[in-house]
């Protein structure tokens, strides 16, 4: 496994401090984040999953808890929408240049508005996912938000 991709690349071109960690994928596991929490045993509010949504048809990606769900009222409203849908696997593989379950926020083909859950302000440091199946980087959410260009607002 590599540990250089695209999204370590654009922590490492912006002048980011993270941390890399492989571990052990599961393709049986149902949640993938949980899995990845715990495969690198941190809690699972600390490691963040990467989701692709629509609001109002217009593509988002937003990070959220990998043990909470992310609101759809909420996340519509943090966009300024009327609805939001999560985006079909193959739809946010195509968009993001990225294979489901290892969906980085980092790095994507395509920028698209970013939103990072409140959450993640309360951690000194987060997991998100590096770019392949089995690679989290660990960074400090203020770092990532500011190279996401992203927001912040509660939408579990």
């Amino acid at each position: 496994m590599s540990k250089t991709t695209r999204a370590t690349q654009a922590l490492t071109r912006a002048g980011i401090p993270h941390s890399v960690h492989a571990y052990e994928y599961d393709p049986e596991a149902t949640r993938i984040g949980l899995q990845a929490a715990e495969a690198i045993g941190v809690p699972p509010d600390e490691v963040f999953k990467t989701l692709m949504a629509a609001v109002d048809g217009k593509p988002v990606c937003v990070l959220v808890p990998s043990d909470r769900e992310v609101s759809l009222k909420k996340l519509a409203a943090a966009f300024k929408g009327k609805a939001a849908a999560m985006m079909r696997p193959a739809d946010a593989e195509r968009l993001t240049g990225y294979h489901v379950g290892g969906i980085s926020p980092l790095g994507q083909k395509r920028a698209v508005p970013t939103l990072v859950d409140a959450s993640a302000l309360a951690h000194p440091e987060i997991f998100v996912n590096g770019g392949q199946r089995g690679l989290q980087l660990r960074v400090k959410p203020d770092d990532l938000v500011r190279v996401l260009q992203a927001r912040t607002e509660a939408v579990t």
